[in-house]
């Protein structure tokens, strides 16, 4: 049976069941990973990027190829984890701007798309590296172009471009010598091959039942100061607030912002995202109403949703208090909201700082240096682009730095950058904590935004990092034979040791690191190793390594014993 088009309906069905795919698998996509870290999150992050789109494309009751376009388009932008979960997006971001254009999609129509979506996702990347998820989504557009001037029958082109794209897959270890090594195929290239197969069942008719139950991995940002997070801040503006505009012709640049500046001026935590006449918003305020009608000058409104976060925190602060004690505390906040609504807008500061970190030492060294906000997240919890949105609105600065301090982490930065309008923001791109705290530490406030971010990479740059943690699985990596529960010591370009203990593995990486030119040794202890532990290794590094200064603080990071710095 063939098919010479997909109208939107089928669209919904392949695209849904290719989420559906991706997140049956995506633990089996996490072991891919080519370090035996137990971080292994390119599945987790493709996942929870596919399904922020997932649940923006079930709601569509009718859809239409535009509408699809746009919740596929949006949806995986603010969602986007990580490196994998980015290209993905962009991946979506490129095939929808060539699909919306029409009412069915055809074999030429689907061929055009793919390539628009492989040179959106390229751009994306600095610097694009063969062998990854880019080769796999390439040689299905190089593919599908090949069979859409052969066939009309979008099955079989469907069938063709997933035969190349799994041989493509399969070579992937011939381009990139660390996959060979480890065994393993790309794990975002495997990925975005259950995507495209899960949605060629939903094409074939098999039943799929989406369930959006994902959960995101990331915990709650936590903002600088005396220990206070999200759950614990005063509520100034009460309704989180979210619709959709539906304008009859394109939102322009100045209705953007235009309606942006009413509403800070009745509320915070602003997110406008205009795609072409589909708005997006969500805003925190006292008065919902008035962002409607505001709203509803520029067009129809749509899923509009109202949520008082006065008494949802509430609940969870008072869960188990008497009622007495309840109402008093609720007319304690709400006497202390109404004198801060009195008092005037701060003006903004030059700069703020947004930092990614996870543990609770290296939080409060991050607080302790400047960071206005801190996102939770790390090799683990990949925060999204929409925490990055949510972090930047809560800093009151005209120029804001964010230290992703991982490379997964510095694409969604990136893309968080591009869509803010109203802030300056630089991402540093640093990819350890100590390069993140080394940065910070050499900012100055006196010289521009562009001349610190220049110092703070160059300081970076003079920082070497190590990390030990345990092994998840068997394999090889550079040249070192590792066995499940081995203790390794992993530098900033590969593996630097393994071994059977903690300690004696970090100073074997140690030894590595460490050369003439080594003069400060930062050792930060995490989660899992006691203080005593922690001073024992201090002074078996101080008798080591005698010739440098060494210190030592309490990170508190999961996973990782330690990290190490060496400057």
């Amino acid at each position: 049976m063939g098919m010479n088009t997909i109208d939107a309906g089928m669209l919904k069905k392949a695209f849904l069941a290719g989420a559906k795919n991706l997140e049956a698998k995506k633990e089996w996509i996490n072991e891919l990973n080519v370090f035996p870290v137990p971080d292994g999150d390119t599945g987790t992050n493709m996942t929870m990027t596919i399904m922020s789109a997932a649940k923006e494309v079930a709601a569509l009751e009718e859809p239409t190829m535009e509408g699809l376009a746009k919740a596929i388009s949006s949806g995986s932008l603010r969602g986007a984890r990580g490196n994998s979960g980015v290209i993905l997006s962009q991946l979506f971001r490129g095939f929808t701007k060539e699909i919306k254009k029409t009412d069915a999609i055809t074999a030429q129509v689907l061929a055009d798309a793919f390539v628009r979506a492989v040179e959106t996702a390229y751009k994306a990347v600095m610097k694009p590296k063969e062998g990854t998820i880019l080769t796999v989504a390439k040689g299905m557009a190089d593919k599908a172009v090949e069979m859409a001037g052969q066939t009309e029958d979008i099955l079989e082109l469907a069938q063709q471009v997933i035969q190349q794209g799994d041989y493509v897959l399969s070579q992937t270890p011939e381009m990139l010598p660390v996959l060979k090594q480890a065994g393993v195929v790309d794990s975002g290239g495997q990925g975005l091959m259950e995507v495209m197969k899960g949605a060629l069942d939903g094409l074939l008719g098999k039943e799929i039942v989406f369930e959006s139950d994902t959960k995101a991995p990331a915990k709650p940002a936590v903002k600088a100061g005396a220990g206070a997070t999200l759950e614990t801040a005063n509520i100034k503006f009460g309704y989180c607030t979210e619709f959709i505009i539906n304008s009859e012709k394109e939102f322009s640049e100045d209705q953007e912002h235009e309606f942006k500046q009413y509403l800070e001026s009745i509320g915070d935590s602003i997110v406008v995202v205009a795609d072409e006449n589909v708005v997006k918003v969500h805003v925190h305020t006292n008065h919902p109403g008035l962002a409607f009608e505001k709203a509803l000058t520029y067009g129809s409104l749509s899923r509009m949703k109202v949520d008082n976060m006065r008494e949802e925190h509430q609940e969870r602060l008072i869960q188990n208090a008497e009622k007495i004690a309840a109402e008093q505390k609720a007319a304690e906040e709400a006497e202390k909201e109404k004198k801060e609504e009195d008092k005037p807008l701060e003006p903004k500061k030059p700069f703020g700082f947004i930092a990614v970190s996870i543990g609770e030492g290296l939080g409060e060294i991050f607080r302790g240096i400047g960071a206005d906000y801190l996102i939770e997240g790390g090799q683990t919890m990949n925060p999204s682009t929409e925490d990055m949105l949510n972090a930047i609105d809560q800093v009151n600065a005209e120029t804001i730095f964010i230290l992703p301090n991982n490379k997964n982490i510095i694409l969604a930065a990136e893309q968080a950058k591009n869509l803010t309008e109203d802030k300056t923001i630089v991402v540093v791109p640093s990819k350890t904590v100590p390069q993140g705290i080394t940065a910070m530490i050499h900012f100055m406030p006196d010289l521009s935004a562009e001349e610190n971010l220049k110092t703070m990479t160059e300081e970076m740059s003079r920082v070497k990092t190590g990390q030990v943690t345990y092994a998840v699985r068997t394999t090889s990596i550079d040249g070192m034979d590792i066995t499940e529960g081995d203790i390794m010591g992993i530098g900033d370009k590969g593996m630097l040791a393994v071994g059977k203990s903690i300690e004696g593995t970090a100073l074997s990486m140690l030894e590595a690191m460490v050369d003439a030119d080594s003069e400060l040794i930062t050792i930060y202890y995490g989660s899992d190793v006691s203080e005593e532990d922690a001073n024992a290794f201090l002074e078996q590094v101080q008798q080591k390594f005698a010739g440098c200064e060494v210190e030592l603080q309490n990170g508190g990071q999961p996973i990782y014993y330690y990290l190490v710095s060496v400057e």
